[in-house]
Parts: structure tokens; C-alpha cells; sequence
């Protein structure tokens, strides 16, 4: 553990006494403190009861309230690994993708990721493109490492770790690792160079250093990072390579978000177990700082979703009826998902074994199956092992007329026609074996005839399975017949239990949208170095983890003083008794 004078000089905590002191008087005091660039200074926010202190995520929920429906900040930077086509009549490549296109559109982002182009030397980035109101760069990268950091360590190491699913997890040896790093260099080195804006934003597993990297070159503004996978426990973290150092280079950054609590929990914990690292609602000191840890439920756009869904009918008409003649009067589920082991298809395929052999042509499934890191060879097996399942599954159940259970397209599809076959179908199946969020679950909900609407069966271990605990039919996704089961129930639900549940889950996806998620991390990224007036506080303290500890600042000399005993390197803490707790200087 780091000791407490360290995280004094790590951590500034600015509270006031003095409320008639003029706000400029108090800039002039902490003007040293606020050039020191590895200080970072956190909003905290009053209590209702007057004024008095409150733990770091007091006043979210106010301030969420008051950003409802706002755009957030356009100067900001999003990175990640692969951009959007930005192309409505083009498939999206995944829930990332889907996701921040419309913020980059509506804030005015810059969105900064691989453009799948290796080139035989430094990285590359290409000319901006404008979409909406914002910009897309990018970045082609180095050959030599790409392979090592995407086939090898992100995909073949940390993607499986990160859905707890120890069984998938492949060797990765340690050249993959340093490859890992270096294309986060790289991507340092692209930001380093881009213009200045106000925050940055990465997003996934694949940048899990790159807070770090970013500090190394000295780039100072305030850094957020979004996992939208799920975080496992520290037994499986623990099974990582260089898991320690990984967590410790996410400290770089000011506010880590997750999809879950669970998620959240599971990453506080390892950095207990692991680092020796304690927490206060989110809280995490380091020698790297403060880093908080937020929640972070990601939504959807349900206004443009509902669109799709109301046009496809007659855009997708024909695409509709064929799929309707070929049920033949069977009730039609859907399941739409990468090919990918953690979505659990072929648990899926088995349910409906299991259903249709009690309940011979009472329905068919649609399964639309996108082919996804088909080089990667784990993928390539359980793409042969799914395509199996479905053959024998329509084998066995399939009729002589031509009948078939199981409709199966490895196809990519537009977002509007995939809002065609979820507005038509009874039921979805959405029953990945882990999942961060799940945007499917939720899009299916936006498109669905709120008049007769469908049912989501949904895994348990998906993020959606949060949010929507009460109104989904919940199951085990390692069970087929909890599948089975679940998906009978869904198809023979009467009509007023469907809206009932129905109409619970559009509220909550009106309530919450992509914008307010995007908005939501922005504004809390923006309060991570703020400081405040003094009459918003009744003390001033630097670094102490509560009240008792911190010294009163009557008057501005004493506040000055306060601010130089904490420059000096050997200063030392009053104890409690009246003595002095020494510790070693700042490094």
C-alpha cells in the first residue's frame, strides 16, 4: 500500500472555510497546486444538509437530472479499435460501433480507430471525414504488432478472461503481450499528435494501457475509459499475464466505467486482492492518483430504433412475407449475435431441440449469425460446431414438405432490416453465456408493435439482464432447458402480460438513451480536475480521506500555508494525537 503522504500529494481534495473570501483571493492561493500537472482536482458535492461533505459520487444523480437530453461537450476525443462505416444501409460491425455513431454525429466528436490498414512502418492516420456534426480519423498501424495485439493477447487472452470463460482462454505468448502494448504506443503517439481537446475517451479492452501511455507523453487533459465487456472475478483475472501491471496502468486514467454493478464490483475487488488497493464509493487512490470507478449503463437510441422498425415494413415487405409463409403457422423467435462462443448460439440450438421434440412445429427460429474473427482459430471451430448443430437440428425436426425448424443466415444485415425481423418475430432469444450490455436485447424491445408486442428471453448474464430483471424472462444460458422452457412460456404469453412487460422496458430505455450514457460519462470525465468556489465548503484539506482529518483555513494566510506545506516534499502528516506521521517524499 502506498502511505498517506503519498496520497496526499497524489490527491487534492479543495474544501473552503471561509466563504466571504473573494473567489479570485482563493485562485490566486491555489494557483501553485493547480500547475502542478499529476495533481488532479475532484468536484466534490454537497449534502442536502447544508453544505456538509459528501462521498465522490454525491450530486450525480442531480447532475444527471439536470444533463437529461443534452449534448455532451463536442471537444472531446474518442478512441477505439475500429470505427463505424457510418453507412445506415451497411451492417454495423458490432454494439461498439452502433453505439457511438450517433454521439459522434451529435456531439461533434472526433472518433479516432484502426482503419484494418498495416503498413510497414510507424502509424499513419488519414484524412478526417465529417459525419453530422462530427469527425472520423483513421489510424492505419503498425504490421508487425497487429497480429500479436489482436489475434494474440486481445482476442485470444483478455476477450475470453473478460467473459469468465476460463475454457476458451488460449497460451498467448509473451511477444503478444509487448505487441499488446505496442500498438497502444502507437495509438499514444497518433493522439499526441491530433489537436488538442478538452477530454479523451477510450473505449474497450483493447486500450487497457493507453491512460498510461498517454501520460508518459505528457498529455494532461482528463482521460476516461469504458469497458463494454464484462469485468470477471479475481480468480480469473488472476490467470492473466501481467494481470497486475494491466490494472495498474488503468489507474492513469481519471474515471473508469463499466456496464453493471457486478462488473464494478468485480474490478474493485481485484484491485484489492490484487494490488492491496481500497475503495470508497468508487474511490481508488494510488500512487497514480485518484481513479474513479462509476457504473455506466449503456442505452439506445429507441426514437431511431422504433423509425427502423415502422418503415422496414413496408421498405422489407417482401423480405417479411416470405419469412412468414415459410413458418407455415409456427410462432417465429429470433436470435441475432457475431459467431462468437460467448453468445452461447449453440446452447440456443439445443433449446430448441429440446422444445421442438415436445412441441413438434410450434416454432422456428430465426438465427442470424454474423462470421466474426474467422482467422482466429477457436472462432473458426465453433463456427463448424454451430453450422453442425443446425444441420442435425433441421435433420431431426425438419418436415418432408420443406419445413424448418431452425432458419439460419450467416449474413450481415442493415440495422433497418434487423428492425424488420424484430418487429415480426414473437419472441427473441438472447442468451449469451456472458455479456457487457447486450444491445440487441434492448433493440429488439424499441422495435417491437406496442400493441402486440414480442417477449425478450434473456440470459442472466447479460448486462440488459440489469435493467431488465422484472420485465424479461430470465435464464440460465449453460441450460437448454431453461431456454426451452422459457421461450414456450414466451410464445403462449397472453397479449395484456406482453404489453405489461413490454411497456415497463421502453420506459426505462426512454429514460436512459445513448445520449444521456454518452452525456452521463462526459459531464462526470469533466468534474474529475474542477475545482469549486470556497462558498460551496465549509473546510479546506488536501488529500485526507475524511473530515476529522482536515485542518481548518480561517484566513487566507492560513490557507496559503496549507497549500506550500503540501508542495514540500518533507512536509509530513499531523497525526491525530498531535504528533507528526512521517512518510517518504513524493516521488
Amino acid at each position: 500500500m502506498i502511505d498517506r503522504v503519498t496520497s496526499i500529494r497524489a490527491q487534492a481534495h479543495v474544501f473552503a472555510e471561509d466563504a466571504n473570501t473573494p473567489l479570485d483571493e482563493w485562485q490566486r492561493a491555489l494557483c501553485d497546486v493547480e500547475r502542478q500537472p499529476r495533481w488532479r482536482f475532484e468536484r466534490a458535492a454537497r449534502n442536502a444538509n447544508g453544505g456538509r461533505t459528501a462521498h465522490i459520487e454525491g450530486g450525480r444523480a442531480e447532475r444527471h437530472a439536470k444533463g437529461v437530453g443534452q449534448r455532451p461537450s463536442a471537444e472531446f476525443l474518442i478512441v477505439s479499435n475500429r470505427v463505424s462505416s457510418f453507412d445506415p444501409t451497411m451492417p454495423k460491425t458490432g454494439g461498439l460501433a452502433a453505439a457511438l455513431e450517433p454521439i459522434v454525429e451529435r456531439s461533434g466528436a472526433l472518433w479516432l480507430g484502426s482503419s484494418g490498414n498495416l503498413v510497414d512502418g510507424p502509424e499513419h492516420v488519414a484524412d478526417l471525414e465529417r459525419h453530422g456534426e462530427g469527425f472520423v480519423a483513421r489510424v492505419d498501424l503498425p504490421e508487425t504488432h497487429y497480429a500479436g495485439f489482436y489475434q494474440g493477447f486481445a482476442n485470444s487472452m483478455l476477450w475470453p478472461a473478460f467473459h469468465s470463460l476460463g475454457e476458451w482462454m488460449s497460451p498467448t505468448t509473451e511477444a503478444d503481450y509487448q505487441s499488446y502494448c505496442q500498438i497502444n504506443v502507437s495509438m499514444a503517439n497518433v493522439i499526441s499528435q491530433l489537436e488538442k481537446r478538452d477530454a479523451i475517451w477510450v473505449h474497450d479492452y483493447h486500450f487497457l494501457p493507453l491512460g498510461n501511455e498517454l501520460r508518459r507523453l505528457n498529455v494532461e487533459q482528463p482521460i476516461g475509459f469504458f469497458l463494454h465487456t464484462p469485468w470477471p472475478e479475481p480468480a480469473i483475472m488472476e490467470r492473466v499475464p501481467h494481470a497486475n501491471e494491466l490494472m495498474d496502468m488503468m489507474l492513469a486514467y481519471d474515471l473508469v466505467g463499466f456496464q453493471t454493478s457486478r462488473d464494478l464490483d468485480n474490478f474493485l475487488a481485484c484491485l484489492r486482492e490484487h494490488l492491496g488497493l481500497h475503495s470508497k464509493s468508487g474511490a481508488v487512490i494510488s500512487d497514480r492518483g485518484l481513479t474513479r470507478c462509476l457504473k455506466f449503463p449503456i442505452g439506445i437510441d429507441h426514437k431511431l430504433f422504433a423509425k427502423y422498425a415502422i418503415d422496414a415494413l413496408t421498405e422489407y415487405k417482401d423480405n417479411i412475407v416470405s419469412t412468414k409463409q415459410k413458418l407455415e403457422g409456427a410462432k417465429l423467435a429470433v436470435g441475432v449475435d457475431r459467431l462468437d462462443y460467448t453468445k452461447g448460439i449453440d446452447n440456443r440450438i439445443r433449446a430448441f431441440d429440446h422444445l421442438l421434440t415436445d412441441k413438434p412445429r410450434s416454432i422456428s427460429l430465426l438465427q442470424i449469425a454474423t462470421p466474426s474473427r474467422s482467422n482466429v482459430p477457436m472462432y473458426s471451430k465453433y463456427q463448424h460446431d454451430v453450422d453442425c448443430a443446425v444441420d442435425e437440428v433441421n435433420r431431426k425436426h425438419g418436415g418432408d414438405d420443406g419445413w424448418n425448424p431452425i432458419h439460419y443466415q450467416k449474413d450481415h444485415l442493415p440495422q433497418a432490416q434487423l428492425a424488420a425481423f424484430y418487429r415480426t418475430a414473437d419472441v427473441a432469444a438472447i442468451t449469451p453465456l456472458r455479456d457487457g450490455m447486450n444491445l440487441v436485447a434492448k433493440e429488439y424491445v424499441a422495435a417491437q408493435d406496442p400493441d402486440d408486442p414480442g417477449v425478450l428471453v434473456l440470459s442472466k448474464f447479460a448486462g440488459a439482464a440489469e435493467d431488465f430483471s422484472n420485465e424479461a424472462l430470465l435464464v440460465d444460458p449453460a441450460s437448454p432447458k431453461s431456454i426451452s422452457d422459457a421461450v414456450l412460456r414466451a410464445s403462449e404469453m397472453p397479449a395484456a402480460e406482453r404489453r405489461e412487460r413490454w411497456t415497463a422496458m421502453m420506459n426505462k430505455l426512454e429514460s436512459y438513451t445513448i445520449h444521456d450514457w454518452a452525456g452521463d460519462f462526459i459531464r462526470e470525465l469533466s468534474i474529475s480536475r474542477q475545482t469549486i468556489p470556497a462558498d460551496l465548503f465549509q473546510h479546506l484539506g488536501f488529500g485526507w480521506l475524511n473530515e476529522a482529518q482536515m485542518p481548518l483555513g480561517n484566513t487566507l494566510r492560513e490557507l496559503y500555508g496549507a497549500v506550500k506545506n503540501v508542495l514540500d516534499e518533507y512536509w509530513v502528516l499531523p497525526s491525530t494525537d498531535g504528533g507528526a506521521q512521517s512518510g517518504d517524499p513524493a516521488e
